[in-house]
């Protein structure tokens, strides 16, 4: 028998659509003389859908249509059933049976709700193997705070920043102008700390426009972080396949910006209409750098990889200053836009390839998982003396079980 591959995408985020693309490319990658896949489309609502019609991406013109060829389906929060059910109607649980059985969960998701360790989190109750950063280092890597934290303590490099909430914005904002303006100094660039796909971000050069662009960046999270930017830069980036323990780095890309800020469109739409995904925008594979920078750049990817404990396949960008070649990590993203793809076909690995690797992965994490404990057999309300501390209601004198 087959194993059976459920692909999760869509979900309730600003990059609903990139992940949709990202999705259809790897199911259609994916060796089906190997596996079996079950597409999962999570509506903009929140709704969870299988059926063959999710595989034709022109399909998805127009949602309503599709859905109705589609079967409305959820999981059970319950450890060890991998089991795929179909809703009644109108979205009610209590199906009769189950649609299909998954053997392996890989989520093709980005940003907010689905990438940031929320789903992540569904998938480890259920306890379905599943490729990709747990939700630790899902978490940490989709917030850019933290992110950078966790980075500068282990002492990989970042660039200057200063973050803050939105209420912090509104309460304190001539102390926080002061601070950055004191700290890192204009041009800065502004962005919402928890979204991808350069959606909310903003170039300041000015008081005036550091307003304007926090303004905006406030309206897609609670959290924002304003940077020093490197005006004569070059961005770089890299994708990284394992684990934490074992992972290899890809060859380099250099994305090609039509504007100071490498855009929405310039990632996904190659600049124009008609969007393919992350491998249609323009950039350099590899990219021209020399081979003491390539070198750097990839150990840098490794161990940001590392750090963050990341899983499966992630791309970190870079940027690098032109004018001193220093080298800092921009950012992760722990669920790449393609799954970078293309970087690992430049790399010598094929698409297919790339994928059974992420379904090996999760096997393996499983496997490992499975010889950790994560509970006691023993029963320490059966115990003799019954239970010490200071429980309301307990019972004094109970032994607690020994490690």
């Amino acid at each position: 028998m087959k194993t059976n591959i459920g692909v999760f995408f869509g979900g309730r985020s600003t990059e609903h659509e990139i992940s949709v693309i990202s999705a259809s490319q790897a199911m259609h990658a994916i060796n089906r003389d190997k596996y079996d896949v079950t597409p999962i489309y999570i509506t903009k609502q929140g709704r969870f859908y299988t059926g063959d019609a999710l595989f034709e991406i022109s399909n998805y013109r127009n949602i309503p249509s599709l859905l109705e060829k589609c079967t409305e389906v959820y999981l059970k929060p319950i450890y060890g059933d991998y089991n795929l059910y179909r809703a009644k109607t109108g979205g009610l649980f209590g199906a009769k049976g189950p649609v299909c059985t998954l053997d392996v969960a890989i989520p093709v998701l980005h940003g907010t709700n689905v990438e940031d360790g929320i789903f992540e989190g569904v998938l480890e109750t259920i306890g379905i193997p599943y490729a990709g950063c747990d939700t630790l280092a899902s978490a940490n890597g989709m917030d850019k705070i933290t992110m950078k934290m966790i980075l500068r303590e282990s002492g990989v490099p970042v660039i200057d920043y200063v973050w803050f909430t939105d209420k912090q914005w509104f309460s304190r904002r001539d102390e926080l102008i002061a601070k950055i303006e004191e700290k890192i100094g204009y041009p800065v660039i502004v962005k919402p700390a928890n979204l991808g796909s350069s959606v909310g971000i903003g170039r300041a050069g000015n008081r005036e426009q550091l307003i304007e662009k926090v303004d905006i960046a406030q309206k897609y999270s609670s959290r924002l972080i304003v940077e020093h930017m490197v005006d004569n830069l070059k961005e770089i980036n890299c994708s990284v396949l394992g684990d934490c323990d074992e992972y290899e780095s890809s060859v380099l890309e250099e994305p090609i910006k039509s504007a100071e800020i490498l855009s929405y469109e310039d990632k996904y739409m190659g600049g124009t209409k008609g969007a393919k995904g992350m491998q249609a925008s323009q950039k350099r594979i590899p990219a021209e750098l020399p081979a003491e920078m390539t070198d750097k750049i990839r150990h840098l990817a490794g161990e940001t990889f590392r750090v963050l404990s990341c899983h499966g396949v992630s791309r970190i960008d870079f940027i690098v200053d032109d004018d001193t070649n220093e080298i800092f990590v921009n950012e992760i993203n722990t669920i790449p836009g393609s799954l970078s793809f293309y970087l690992w076909e430049a790399t010598g690995l094929s698409f297919d390839k790339l994928m059974d690797r992420l379904v090996q992965l999760a096997l393996k994490r499983k496997r490992e998982q499975g010889l950790k404990t994560v509970s006691y057999d023993q029963n320490i309300f059966s115990m003799s003396g019954g239970v010490k501390g200071g429980v309301k209601g307990g019972v004094k004198g109970a032994k607690s079980p020994k490690h």
